[in-house]
């Protein structure tokens, strides 16, 4: 650096000429001012950096939880050769964080200089002006005097990379309905959320020999959204709100999205993404609903569909079909004041708004009466927090709800005519017309939730025989292991497969499906032992179903959790009874947590089951090749045989995978891919189990790629 400026009036002189260099017309370059800051300026500005930016940008200005790099390459691409006046207006109207504009005009201009410090920028004798006029006569160098950059004097001729986006082809109705094997076009590959790749290159007679193609490190933070894949090109959503398009193949950045949150808003676990056309659809924490284009990473619309300061969020992702973005929010406290959680239907192409369907029922409507008196303005819940699927079939989409926390007022039945305590429509598949938002059928799959075992996750739409009958079924489970079927296209319930690790039904109507609640476990001010924990014995986590098979692969852990009451029923009680849960094995455990389970649905019998002491951390992918990948919270992924659960090839990762696995091709090679990033409550529940399964403190989210030599 001080080499550099051994003479200040060359440096001037040259700073000078770069501007003129960067003009575009005798009358600019007669108005442009060299660029000048002092080094006591920016030590000024490495103090306020300090008192008031260092909690969301980091100590080093590019590591910080919340905020975005302020030096490095990313930086220097968004302020090189601009006005030094854009970069001040920025940092004066963003910065603080709690209380922009609060500093005055010299602070701001020091912070700048410190900036441009730190992106070895040379300093000058004269200290940067706070004028904003005067700013905008200086340049911020976009290369010659910054180390980051490449020199002024020489013309560069830059490498042009192979770009997969310049064969992007827009995703249509029958891309989704079947998506072409290469491709992997939803959070489950396709509408019908299988998670299953018809790729046949990796086997189970290969698989030992996979090794790593290529990796890429994202923005830290949880990491639970899963990639798509379309003409070789692979989106991925990170925490943070970051949005990057690679090159499937290679791992090369191609562009980068970054969205800002409103003021006061923090980055959320996010779930999906969702492609239609030529556009590339996420939800975000502030609760907004942003439409990109594929090819270029540009913002094409942005339309809020909640307020997070109301307690509403959003963190399932979208669905598309029919050209309507489908996306479900998330509601905490007594949310229905606000509306409640609800299922919002936008236009794919201009981001208006269509129609919304709240999720908790409202007095004088059907099921209004199920709240067990409470009025509207107080119920809470059914928060839509996954995906949700389609059948073009039936023309409905799927989504599914969650429970109530505010389980307190639901425990005592009143003693009312017409009155029940179900709480409609939390833990129900919700069937919708995507064209009006109607809700066409619903079914419950537990009423009156007293202990946060949701029903929220993937419903996946196959093809079954069911007394000789084949009929279009959806399928799901709650986290309390117990699958049901339902007729696709009526709601009618078929039947329901319990996989033996809940103790809160004691049994289940073989006509309706309605599960008896065993009203022993209520929260009653003693401490009761609850299979499974509120991180479920099921989760988000999605099971992989195989058609051609007829075999689902479902991710389990076997664990209870010891409901007790908190002293007075305390504000820090998980539920509105009063109690909170501890984490604890099952009475017969044998010290194996995590569980992989195989089911043939016409039988309904298990194949096998693959048991391990880390708990299942990820989402299950199934091949047409006979691969089975999970990956399990002692950071590894595993390659099994569909055939037996026989363990081919396994690999240590950087971090847990709180995302599920997906296989996509590029030019006839077939991938593996898999997102980590501990995800947050799921993964950390489990963490008490295994103590000794330690994580890197600095944890690392990133995307790993593997593939056949």
């Amino acid at each position: 650096m001080r080499t550099l400026a051994k003479s200040t009036g060359t440096r001037q002189w040259a700073l000078l000429c770069l501007g003129l260099l960067g003009a575009s017309s005798a009358g600019l370059r007669a108005q442009e001012r060299a660029l000048s800051y002092s080094h006591l300026q920016s030590e000024a500005g490495r103090v306020a950096y300090l008192a008031n930016c260092v909690m969301c940008h980091g100590p080093h200005l590019s590591d910080g939880p919340l905020g975005k790099p302020l030096k490095g390459p990313e930086f220097m691409r968004k302020y090189g050769g601009r006005s030094v006046r854009d970069l001040y207006e920025v940092t004066r109207t963003t910065m603080p964080s709690a209380k922009p504009g609060s500093l005055d005009a010299a602070t701001y201009a020091d912070l700048v200089a410190y900036m441009l410090q730190e992106n070895a920028i040379v300093a000058g004798t004269l200290p940067l002006p706070s004028d904003p006029t005067e700013l905008a006569r200086m340049r911020v160098p976009g290369g010659g005097f910054s180390i980051m950059d490449y020199s002024p004097y020489t013309p560069q001729k830059p490498v042009l990379l192979p770009n997969p986006l310049d064969h992007f082809s827009p995703v249509g109705k029958s891309d989704l309905a079947d998506p072409p094997p290469q491709d992997w076009l939803t959070w489950r590959r396709g509408w019908n959320a299988h998670g299953f790749s018809p790729l046949t290159q990796v086997t189970a007679a290969n698989a030992g020999s996979l090794r790593l193609s290529w990796s890429w490190t994202l923005p830290s933070g949880s990491a639970e959204a899963v990639p798509l894949v379309r003409d070789g090109t692979m989106f991925v959503l990170s925490y943070g709100e970051v949005v990057q398009a690679l090159n499937a193949q290679t791992g090369e950045l191609l562009w980068q999205y970054s969205y800002s949150l409103e003021q006061g808003a923090a980055p959320f676990v996010k779930r999906g993404l969702a492609l239609w056309g030529d556009l590339l659809y996420f939800g975000t924490s502030d609760v907004h609903v942003v439409a990109l284009n594929a090819r270029t990473g540009a913002l094409v619309w942005d339309r809020k569909i909640g307020d997070f300061k109301r307690h509403e969020g959003l963190s399932g992702g979208p669905l598309v079909a029919e050209g309507i973005v489908m996306v479900g929010t998330t509601g905490t406290g007594v949310s229905a004041r606000f509306g409640g959680p609800q299922v919002v239907g936008l236009d794919a192409r201009s981001g208006r708004e269509l129609w919304r369907l709240g999720t908790i029922a409202k007095p004088g409507e059907p099921g209004g009466d199920s709240w067990n008196g409470i009025p509207f303005a107080d119920r809470s819940g059914a928060s839509l927090w996954t995906p949700g699927s389609y059948d073009p079939d039936t023309g409905l989409a799927y989504f599914g709800t969650g429970n109530t926390y505010d389980t307190g007022p639901l425990l005592p039945l009143k003693k009312q005519a017409g009155i029940s305590n179900e709480a409609l429509y939390t833990d129900s598949t919700l069937a919708i017309d995507p064209h009006s938002g109607r809700l066409v059928w619903h079914y419950q799959h537990f009423a009156n939730d007293q202990w946060d075992l949701d029903w929220a996750f993937e419903r996946q739409l196959v093809n079954l025989k069911v007394q000789g009958v084949q009929r279009r079924v959806v399928i799901t489970a709650g986290k309390s292991a117990i699958y049901d079927a339902l007729d696709a296209r009526s709601g009618q319930y078929l039947f329901s497969i319990d996989l033996g690790l809940q103790n809160v039904a004691k049994s289940i109507d073989p006509i309706t499906g309605r599960k008896v609640p065993n009203t022993a476990l209520y929260p009653d001010g003693k401490v009761k032992l609850v299979c499974p924990h509120g991180a479920g014995a099921k989760n988000y986590l999605p099971a992989s179903w195989n058609q051609g098979t007829g075999v689902l692969v479902v991710p389990l852990n076997e664990s209870c959790m010891d409901l007790y009451p908190v002293p007075g029923g305390g504000a820090v009680s998980a539920l509105s009874s009063g109690v909170n849960w501890g984490i604890r094995p099952r009475p017969d455990s044998d010290g194996n947590y995590g569980r992989l389970e195989a089911l043939d649905l016409a039988t309904r019998k298990p194949l096998w089951m693959v048991r391990q002491h880390a708990p299942m951390s990820s989402g299950v992918l199934t091949t047409a090749g006979g691969v089975t990948l999970a990956a399990t919270y002692d950071r590894v992924l595993h390659v099994y045989d569909s055939a037996n659960g026989r363990e081919l090839w396994h690999a240590r990762l950087n971090d847990i995978s709180s995302s599920s696995p997906i296989s996509f091709a590029v030019a006839g090679k077939q991938y593996l891919a898999l997102v980590v990033g501990e995800g947050g409550f799921h993964a950390r529940s489990f963490q008490p189990l295994v103590p000794e399964l330690r994580s890197p403190p600095n944890r690392g989210s990133a995307v790993w790629v593997f593939a056949l030599p």
